[in-house]
């Protein structure tokens, strides 16, 4: 008998400048195994983007259909736009061997987190990742260092990660964020310890 593990759903949240997309984006980088989720959403194509690579681009009318036929496992409106990630992008990519990476808000982690309950493929793949620097003082020079927002919106989204970061036990893995190879190296570990877990492989050959 041959051994045979099942795929991870990797969701990964941070407040805002906690270096989640960064993260993310080495992961896929080194897994060619891993695949990230592709997103719906309203807004028009910019220029150089595909659909079905980039994001699916829906119009309001089929977003608002594909609500109401219960297809999303998590959908948002920002900005007068909607975004959404369909349960069926989820299942398809896991059913064909692959991790799935989700890059997602707080709150869009905890909307998840609760509608996988229902999905008992979702909630056995399910693997949840918190990421933030070790101190709220940490994440004020990080968003500072990157300079693109104003005092007033730093100190805005401050406020927000503040209440975000108490989430934090809602979460699988607290990663608390050092320089990104260590972030990378600790994400990595994660990714093969969930491998290795026994309700996720097959027997060995004996």
């Amino acid at each position: 008998m041959k051994t045979c593990i099942q795929p991870l759903l990797i969701l990964i949240s941070a407040p805002s400048g906690g270096g989640k997309t960064t993260l993310c984006n080495q992961l896929l980088a080194l897994r060619p195994d891993m695949v990230r989720a592709v997103t719906c959403t309203t807004r028009e194509p910019r220029t150089g983007e595909k659909d079905g690579v980039d994001y699916y681009f829906f119009t309001a009318a089929e977003f608002e259909k594909r609500v109401m036929a219960g297809d999303f496992i998590e959908h948002a409106a920002v900005f007068g736009r909607s975004y959404g990630i369909l349960k069926s992008e989820l299942l398809d990519k896991l059913r064909s061997g692959r991790d799935v990476l989700l890059n997602v808000d707080v709150q869009g982690a905890a909307t998840i987190r609760g509608r996988v309950q229902a999905e008992p493929e979702l909630k056995r793949a399910l693997v949840s990742v918190f990421l933030t620097p070790a101190s709220i003082a940490v994440l004020e020079a990080r968003l500072k260092k990157r300079a693109a927002d104003s005092e007033a919106e730093i100190q805005k989204r401050l406020a927000v990660s503040r209440q975000e970061i108490a989430q934090w036990k809602e979460f699988d893995y607290l990663l608390i964020s050092t320089s990104i190879a260590e972030d990378l190296r600790r994400a990595l570990a994660i990714v093969e310890a969930e491998k290795m877990r026994v309700g996720r492989a097959g027997a060995p050959e004996y």
